[in-house]
């Protein structure tokens, strides 16, 4: 993780947005020696949300909890993939 002051940012935000976007880079903004902010790219938010729905279904999985799930066959005809 790249750490920059608040100062620093000001003058370079163009080209930060563009690293945490583009290489996936999180970049610490700092005020006073401490961590105020993150850049981060919209993909690692995704994908840490995917991550946390995946470890959610697998808890509720192992607790019993799932509740009626859909057909396969249904979810195909929500998505316009079956007659």
């Amino acid at each position: 993780m790249t750490e920059i002051t608040i100062s620093a940012a000001r003058s370079q935000l163009g080209d930060l947005v563009r690293r945490a976007a583009h290489s996936r880079e999180t970049i610490a903004i700092t005020d006073h020696g401490h961590v105020a902010a993150l850049l981060v790219s919209p993909q690692v938010i995704e994908d840490l949300e995917d991550a946390l729905a995946v470890a959610d279904y697998q808890r509720r999985k192992a607790e019993g909890t799932l509740g009626e799930g859909i057909p396969h066959e249904e979810v195909g005809r929500m998505l316009g993939l079956r007659p």
